[in-house]
């Protein structure tokens, strides 16, 4: 699945949703129940995950769903293998990563303003 995630450095959860499957809904609540997940937010509050948030998706998913884990041994399981090797909650932003993300929401904006523009 690795292959089928675009080289970018953040990911809104549509689009994790659509990537992996699993609905925004669950997403949010596998975020409030799993600490491995953690987040960031941009300035209006939508959740950025990145590639590793992804993995998490699809690992959490595989153990769920395929392999019929509960809640509960999901939680074990991921304690177990070490997988809580993410940075810490207080990590800044690199300047690389905000101009990275600002010219990401700079063509997104454009291409609203097209769209607009081109409407009758």
């Amino acid at each position: 699945m690795d292959d089928k995630i675009p080289d970018k450095l953040f990911f809104k959860i549509g689009e994790v949703a659509a990537l992996t499957g699993v609905k925004a809904h669950v997403l949010r609540y596998w975020e409030s129940e799993f600490v491995q997940f953690r987040l960031k937010k941009s300035t209006s509050n939508q959740r950025l995950y990145r590639r590793k948030d992804i993995d998490l998706v699809l690992l959490l998913k595989d153990l769920l769903y395929e392999q019929g884990f509960t809640l509960a041994g999901a939680k074990k399981k991921l304690d177990e293998g070490g997988a809580d090797d993410a940075e810490p909650e207080t990590e800044a932003f690199s300047g690389k990563v905000c101009r990275d993300l600002l010219l990401e929401i700079r063509e997104e904006l454009r291409a609203l303003r097209n769209s607009i523009q081109t409407s009758p």
